[in-house]
């Protein structure tokens, strides 16, 4: 289960607003403590509450006072890197919310100026009398748009459909040319007939051999 989107806003009930001081609290010396372990850096919290005499320290004093000389001798440009306070972390907050907001109209208007040319098309072409001239670029933007990205798709149904028959193409020249290529295996050698021996011959051919004849 998703948990719900924080509402950040000043809890107006003092009892919800102690309750959720304290669970924050501990959780918040949790994620340092898991912080200084994890990542293995140097790190404290000191918090001050309404609801506490003396203010939340971790891990200690000589360890918040160790972080605390580490900072003070950093240069001036270290120091205040990434740093922000309350007038400049509001300003990026609305920085961020007037990008969303600008998304959210680029958004809103490509959806009507989609829905004006589906109505233009179900109307045989005809663009209704009450559309400005902004809506009419807007919408030739939006024709154009539409076009290019059809043809993109064309484009790309082709050149997949083509990938197949150059595959079969090649396929079958390739076995065209192993077919020329197969011959009938060669026949074997037969080995040589052996020498006669004196056996085999007769004394007549002995004798003419050796000139006695």
């Amino acid at each position: 289960m998703t948990r719900k989107k924080l509402k950040l806003a000043f809890i107006e009930k003092d009892t919800a607003r102690k309750l959720a001081y304290k669970n924050r609290k501990n959780s918040l010396v949790k994620k340092v403590d898991e912080l200084t372990t994890l990542c293995g850096i140097d790190a404290c919290a000191i918090i001050y509450g309404p609801y506490d005499p003396q203010p939340e320290i971790w891990p200690s004093p000589s360890g918040v006072q160790n972080v605390l000389s580490k900072f003070k001798t950093a240069s001036e440009f270290d120091q205040r890197k990434k740093m922000v306070n309350q007038e400049s972390f509001l300003k990026q907050r609305v920085e961020n919310a007037e990008k969303k907001l600008k998304k959210q109209l680029r958004d809103n208007k490509d959806k009507e100026t989609t829905m004006l040319m589906l109505q233009c098309l179900n109307a045989r072409g005809i663009v209704p009398n009450d559309s400005s001239v902004d809506g009419l670029n807007d919408l030739t933007w939006m024709i154009d748009k539409n076009l290019k990205e059809i043809g993109r798709r064309i484009e790309s149904i082709d050149s997949n459909s083509n990938i197949p028959q150059n595959q079969n193409e090649n396929q079958v020249a390739t076995a065209q040319s192993q077919e020329q290529l197969q011959v009938d295996p060669p026949l074997p050698l037969l080995p040589p007939p052996p020498a006669p021996t004196v056996s085999d011959i007769d004394e007549v051919e002995m004798m003419s051999r050796l000139g006695w004849l």
